[in-house]
């Protein structure tokens, strides 16, 4: 019974790994930002969205990695430009601003728009923010809005959602803000969300954790994998190095194929697996570094320092929390002498056919 029991288990689990990655996106559905800077006489707004977020507003064609022509971009511009004015509306004193200048829309090497225009403006004692395009766009999305006066700290931070689509503060010249406080949790919160829903990073560190018995390997390969990417996210989030998402995003996956492939190969003790999870984490760091290049939080007046250590701390606490839950079924399979080399080979099988389907997707 008991025997009957450990393989239905182990079964289990690893078809519920499979099928976890197989039906959701590797991905949040999406993340953008908006800097908001108050000056005497204007209000400049400057935002920064994936041109993905923004393709079925546009006469472009791509997906999370593909190019985009000069044509497309060219042709992209005045669209973008107009749904981001008609659709993000600011508002001082109850009265609705209009932009003063003609839009600028760039674009960069990692598939972002950055927008930018400036509002008329006249001092004010309440300014009130409304993004009318999150309902517009895919479920989930999030956009990180920080308001600041020129040459000053923000006066305010938010994650703006589908639900809660509007901020409202009051900017009189009295006024002083603290926002260090609301800004840790809402990054630290992105962190968890984020590990949470980026199925790519778990099955990777999943696949690693399979082969362990006992706590100190297990506990090794994590700290690794969490140094690792710790140094690269705060590399590319101070933008020492930048990676392109169409190397990253393909890399990754490959990661999961080599670590399933490993399990079948070496079976239960690959030998020196701790330095292997460093090496690959350095490139998982890179894109958990994508959330923050998407909310162009490096450009930010208001510094990155916050934003990067309550991202990652988010980002651990998260995968503390599903290793706490996955991981002691993993060491009561592997130590059920009759289930464990089915549970390792269905896993790993399962785990490595997840990871080819990524790659395929990221470079087809």
């Amino acid at each position: 019974m008991t025997k009957c029991f450990s393989g239905l288990a182990s079964f289990a689990l690893a078809g519920l790994l499979f099928c976890y990655s197989l039906v959701v996106q590797a991905h949040p559905p999406g993340l953008s930002s908006v800097d908001i800077t108050l000056s005497e006489s204007s209000i400049l707004v400057k935002a920064t969205f994936a041109l993905q977020d923004l393709e079925a507003f546009t006469p472009m064609d791509t997906d999370l990695d593909a190019e985009v022509s000069e044509a497309e971009r060219l042709a992209a511009r005045p669209v973008i430009g107009r749904l981001l004015t008609e659709k993000l509306l600011i508002s001082l004193d109850q009265q609705g601003l209009q932009p003063q200048n003609e839009v600028a829309v760039s674009f960069d090497d990692q598939n972002n728009a950055h927008v930018q225009w400036q509002l008329a403006a006249q001092a004010g004692q309440q300014l009130t923010v409304h993004s009318d395009l999150l309902a517009m766009l895919a479920e989930g999305h999030q956009q990180y809005l920080k308001v600041r006066r020129l040459g000053a700290e923000a006066l305010a931070e938010k994650l703006l959602s589908r639900q809660q689509a509007e901020l409202t503060l009051a900017v009189g010249a009295n006024v002083v803000s603290h926002p260090a406080a609301s800004g840790f949790s809402e990054f630290f919160t992105l962190g968890v969300e984020h590990i949470l829903t980026g199925y790519d990073h778990l099955l990777f560190l999943l696949a690693l954790l399979a082969v362990t018995h006992r706590f100190l390997p297990a506990l090794k390969i994590i700290t690794f994998f969490t140094i690792a990417h710790s140094i690269t996210l705060a590399c590319a989030g101070l933008k020492l190095i930048s990676l392109p998402s169409s190397f990253v995003e393909p890399f990754i996956a490959a990661t999961i194929v080599y670590v399933g492939v490993e399990n079948l190969w070496r079976g239960e003790h690959p030998k020196g697996r701790h330095w292997l999870t460093f090496a690959f984490g350095l490139v998982h760091g890179f894109g958990f570094a994508g959330v923050l290049q998407e909310l162009d939080i490096a450009s930010s007046a208001g510094g990155i320092l916050l934003p990067l250590l309550s991202f990652n701390l988010g980002i651990e606490t998260g995968q503390i929390l599903v290793a706490s839950i996955v991981v002691p079924l993993i060491w009561w399979l592997n130590n059920q002498a009759a289930v464990a080399p089915v549970f390792l080979k269905t896993c790993s099988i399962l785990v490595s056919l997840m990871g080819v389907f990524w790659f395929i997707e990221r470079i087809v």
